[in-house]
């Protein structure tokens, strides 16, 4: 007749590590074809949909460069979209006067990203910054220096709301609750 084992769990000191089990742990392997490492990181196969990819964070971070989650939809469904989802996800907005990011991190809206690039300016531009790429834009195209050039009015316009977007993101982030 076989001698059971003893257990190292019984009585004090415990002899065995906390959290450690006997059986072997299930680990899931990332799903990249002919990756090793363990696939830690959920990520969507197509959007708004519940299957999901594991993949290690080097996977991960090669899919999430190429994602586009618009793929596909025109510039107004896109549109839609976005404005829908800003509508669900209200709750989340509700600690932005928190301000522990800083901006170029995800901090800055798609409409700031969109002005930024009007002003040919990087994402972490500070507000001066963006005080004179505006003025140097409303030079070169002002309407008075150039006229009938419908091109210039354009773009003259188009640079005025990106300060406008800019600005108000500017006094939201100053404004402090009391």
């Amino acid at each position: 007749m076989a001698r059971p084992t003893r257990s190292n769990d019984w009585g004090f000191p415990r002899w065995r590590g906390y959290e450690e089990e006997r059986a072997a742990a299930r680990v899931r392997l990332c799903d990249r074809h002919g990756c090793d490492a363990p696939g830690n990181c959920p990520a969507p196969k197509a959007p708004n949909s519940p299957e999901r990819w594991y993949f290690c964070e080097t996977h991960a971070a090669e899919y999430n460069k190429g994602w586009d989650y618009f793929a596909g939809l025109s510039a107004e469904e896109a549109a839609k979209r976005e404005a829908d989802e800003r509508r669900d996800a209200s709750g989340f907005s509700e600690s932005k006067h928190n301000a522990w990011a800083g901006p170029g991190d995800g901090s800055r809206s798609r409409d700031e990203m969109r002005a930024l690039d009007v002003l040919e300016l990087e994402p972490d531009a500070d507000f001066e910054a963006v005080k004179l790429a505006w003025r140097r834009h409303a030079k070169a195209n002002h309407p008075d220096l150039r006229p009938g050039d419908a091109e210039a009015a354009e773009r003259f316009r188009q640079g005025q709301a990106a300060y406008d977007v800019l600005r108000a993101a500017e006094e939201r982030r100053q404004w402090k609750p009391v």
